[in-house]
């Protein structure tokens, strides 16, 4: 089984989503935690990702945590929601630099905007545009 990594800046929006999708769709075949750059530890993921993950009939049971050496050491791919957040993981842990890609750009390609917009402090829909990217994004991973 693959161990995937979802990282994003506060671990509460972005990653935890994109781990509640990836646990939803691969369903035993790899497993995926998350983190954050920048997040306070043990943090219940906002509002509107827990509604909008309820209206897809996706489970998250989930407390923020910062992002630490051993989670590097435990997946095998790690993603990052954005550009910036790769470059800072790139810097902090060179060693791991063969299994750190942005989301969009491991599954899109290196071309165009590798970010996906962090929807915190959005409305209900910032929150289902993401999701949505997301769950996109998701569906065509190939590990």
């Amino acid at each position: 089984m693959k161990n995937v990594l979802f990282v994003c800046t506060g671990n509460t929006c972005r990653s935890p989503m994109a781990e509640a999708i990836f646990n939803h769709i691969q369903l035993g075949k790899a497993f995926a935690r998350s983190a954050g750059l920048f997040s306070s530890e043990g943090s219940r993921a906002a509002q509107n990702t827990i509604k909008v993950l309820e209206e897809n009939k996706m489970q998250l049971d989930h407390r923020s945590s910062q992002l630490n050496e051993d989670d590097l050491h435990w997946a095998e791919y790690i993603f990052t929601m954005t550009k910036g957040h790769k470059d800072i993981l790139m810097d902090m842990y060179p060693a791991a630099a063969d299994k750190i890609f942005t989301l969009k750009e491991y599954v899109e390609g290196p071309e165009g905007n590798l970010d996906i917009v962090d929807p915190f402090g959005g409305d209900i829909h910032t929150y289902r545009t993401t999701f949505a990217e997301l769950k996109n994004l998701i569906e065509r991973l190939s590990l």
